[in-house]
């Protein structure tokens, strides 16, 4: 089997023609059928049925076409990924807090700095940014949770608070101006109504353990929604739908609402940098990583 032989049965598969894959390929219509034949004898399986009006993709034919996609995509990746090996680029898969602050406070000083070194810059959730480290898609991570795998390696570079945030309503005065224990915000989570993060994200995570940390069960909360979006969940906040818990870092002047640091500052958790660790990191991406260490290592 042969990349030109899935190149021409995907082309037919994609425009349901043979003679429209033949010109999108630049290639004869025979050389298309011999393709497809001769990947039909390799499998020995029928993966087209052509009549005089229409052609017909086999049961086969569709499960060869959606691995021949996942073949081509792998194929492109790694092709990009050589040919990056010269330049001095940084594939970045960053989590909502580094991708939203940390990054536009840090880029502009660093770019400055280094002008010849590019940054490809991805925001996922960090659950989903170490998957993909292990994959192969990104050269490191900035994450706000560790995993336990193996093969990847953590580096801490900023060291944030997760406060709680409620509208700005008289009944949450106290709890701003005043200090309180746990059994005061116990008694106050179970009263109202909860906007919480997503599964996967590296806060969400932070905060499940703190739950833990003071005996308080989810399932003990009202929770009225789940987002993925940090200046989402200030606004339905500052709406009155509920209250929240989000990194410091998150909060502006600008924002109408009330934050209240935990008992005890008890909330805090640090943010990573992620790679894996057979991956030798090139002087460009050290030279980053040490850039972002001694940004917050001064303030």
């Amino acid at each position: 089997m042969e990349f030109r032989q899935l190149e021409s049965f995907c082309a037919v598969v994609r425009y349901q023609s043979f003679t429209k894959a033949a010109e999108k390929l630049y290639i004869s219509q025979p050389t298309i059928s011999t393709h497809i034949r001769m990947l039909e004898q390799e499998f020995n399986s029928r993966l087209i049925i052509r009549t005089t009006k229409n052609i017909e993709i086999t049961p086969h034919g569709k499960e060869l076409f959606a691995c021949a996609q996942k073949i081509f995509t792998l194929k492109n990746d790694l092709i990009q990924k050589w040919s990056e090996e010269n330049k001095k680029i940084i594939r970045i898969g960053a989590s909502t807090i580094p991708a939203d602050y940390i990054l536009p406070e840090v880029l502009p000083l660093f770019c400055q700095k280094y002008p010849d070194i590019q940054l490809h810059i991805h925001q996922n959730d960090s659950g989903n940014i170490l998957q993909s480290i292990l994959n192969g898609k990104f050269t490191i991570g900035m994450v706000g949770m560790k995993a336990f795998e193996k093969e990847l390696d953590f580096v801490p570079f900023f060291h944030d608070e997760i406060v709680m945030i409620t509208p700005k309503q008289e009944k949450f005065l106290h709890f701003a101006q005043k200090a309180f224990n746990q059994d005061d915000l116990i008694s106050l989570l179970k009263k109202e109504t909860i906007i919480l993060r997503e599964q996967g994200s590296g806060s969400k995570k932070r905060l499940e353990s703190y739950f833990e940390q003071i005996n308080l069960s989810e399932k003990s909360l009202n929770i009225v929604a789940r987002l993925n979006d940090q200046e989402s969940i200030k606004k339905l906040v500052a709406s009155g739908l509920g209250i929240s818990f989000i990194s410091a870092k998150a909060i502006t002047d600008a924002d109408n609402l009330l934050t209240i640091k935990l008992p005890e500052n008890s909330l805090t958790r640090s943010l990573y940098f992620a790679y894996h660790k057979d991956y030798i990191l090139k002087e460009h991406i050290l030279s980053f990583i040490k850039f972002v260490q001694n940004f917050y290592a001064k303030k």
